[in-house]
């Protein structure tokens, strides 16, 4: 990793981080946090800089083409700085329209004379300074004649991911899917319930100087606007909140453990919905809480202690071998799977370019293993929720589907009593035990979740 000059601005904080993650693989929220701590960044300008490096970095496949049409030389023949640079320009100048062209142009020239030298200072004013000027008329693929095309192009997909909800939504709900993993995605919380209620937290962060409405489905959630540095917040560090998406929420809701229940969470950490089925739980009774990776059990325990949460017990274990180290043991288990995470693309910038099909056919088997190993520790006519934040159905629906033909104990229940105010498209699947919340239709990130029961002996 090269060692990165101290930012004195926004634009230099995200240049950082964009060339980071585009030249050296670093992953977007790790840059943009240790960037961000280097240059001391807060309110307006960190929040500037956050929208600047992630803009660039969702588009960056389209903006290497679009860049690649004014240069006489291919991008990556240039100076690792001067890609980043150019990628940070052209992101203001096609996808910020709030920032005036001329401060785009200024502020990226400047930052040249720091990472550059006299020619690149002038190859980036030249090449920007053309895209501005074409940029209500590049030479987008046909939407007819090449849809995949396109949208991956206009919407900054993989190919292979739109030709794949092509077939599975149509083109306008493709098109609408693209959309909304491009903007940004909204602050959700989850109301400790444990040591406040929602509509007492709402008033708090109120006086915190944020705005907030009730969430949409979970009953704990809050939509949170002009909070800042969420662990600034008083309310946080008195362990009033969780940062959870409103998918996320609903997976423990889907699970909705008795208090006083023996319940394994079979991959737990960070321990978001751990703490959430202990706070369902009145925290009474027993969460297992495992994890595979040691340093991965210590924010599980953190996040407890946060929220005032007692009764759960990390465990270092691997999921497919739960069931050999606790035979039937749970009435309750949770498997939140390891997957491809093409339901959160709107929350995680750098993940769109890092997937591939041969690796979502690699989880398709692993989460296979992890049911039909985990499943064992579970008592008969016990309940067993399997969710994943994807949105492919060969690691949602087809492996339900095919675990359920192989495990012939178990069968789907409905989640209809564990999810009321369902929209109205959610309901039939609902009775059949299984849902996919999308972020086009439904708001929230893409998750999916079946409910399993275990036939009684």
């Amino acid at each position: 990793m090269a060692k990165l000059k101290t930012p004195a601005s926004a634009r230099e904080a995200a240049l950082q981080v964009i060339y980071r993650v585009t030249e050296e693989g670093a992953f977007a929220g790790l840059a943009l946090d240790e960037v961000l701590q280097a240059a001391s960044l807060e309110g307006r300008d960190r929040a500037l800089a956050t929208e600047l490096a992630y803009s660039a970095i969702k588009a960056w496949e389209t903006l290497d083409w679009a860049l690649g049409l004014f240069l006489r030389q291919p991008l990556a023949k240039l100076p690792p700085w001067i890609r980043s640079l150019l990628r940070l320009g052209a992101a203001q100048l096609l996808y910020l329209p709030r920032i005036p062209p001329r401060a785009a142009l200024y502020e990226t020239v400047e930052l040249a004379k720091r990472y550059g030298h006299r020619g690149t200072v002038g190859l980036v004013n030249g090449v920007l300074r053309q895209l501005d000027r074409r940029k209500d008329s590049l030479p987008y693929p046909n939407a007819r004649e090449d849809p995949a095309g396109y949208l991956a192009r206009r919407y900054y997909h993989p190919r292979w991911l739109v030709e794949r909800w092509l077939g599975e939504l149509g083109y306008q709900e493709t098109e609408a899917l693209c959309r909304a993993d491009n903007e940004p995605a909204p602050t959700v919380i989850r109301v400790n319930t444990l040591k406040i209620s929602r509509a007492a937290l709402a008033g708090r962060l109120q006086n915190e100087g944020a705005t907030t409405r009730p969430a949409r489905y979970a009953p704990e959630g809050l939509v949170v606007e002009g909070l800042g540095a969420v662990e600034n917040s008083p309310s946080f560090q008195e362990g009033l909140f969780y940062i959870q998406d409103e998918g996320s929420q609903l997976v423990s809701h889907a699970l909705h453990p008795d208090p006083g229940a023996r319940v394994i969470d079979a991959s737990a950490a960070p321990g978001g919905k751990t703490t959430h089925l202990a706070q369902l739980m009145g925290n009474q009774g027993v969460i297992l809480a495992g994890d595979v990776h040691p340093h991965r059990l210590d924010l599980i325990t953190a996040n407890c202690r946060r929220l005032g949460v007692t009764c759960v017990h990390t465990i270092l274990a691997d999921a497919r071998e739960l069931g050999e180290e606790y035979p039937e043991t749970a009435d309750y288990i949770l498997i939140d799977a390891p997957c491809s995470g093409s339901g959160v693309l709107r929350r995680r910038p750098d993940a769109r370019w890092r997937k591939e099909l041969p690796r979502t056919r690699e989880l398709t088997r692993l989460q296979l293993a992890i049911l039909k190993g985990a499943c064992r520790a579970l008592k008969p006519g016990g309940v067993l929720v399997y969710s994943t934040c994807s949105l492919l159905p060969e690691e949602n629906q087809e492996v339900v589907r095919e675990f359920l033909q192989q495990a012939g104990e178990f069968q789907a229940d409905s989640l209809e009593p564990w999810l009321p105010g369902l929209p109205p498209d959610l309901q039939i699947s609902a009775r059949q035990g299984l849902v996919q919340f999308l972020p086009q239709r439904h708001g929230t990130d893409g998750f999916f979740m079946a409910r399993l029961k275990k036939r009684a002996k």
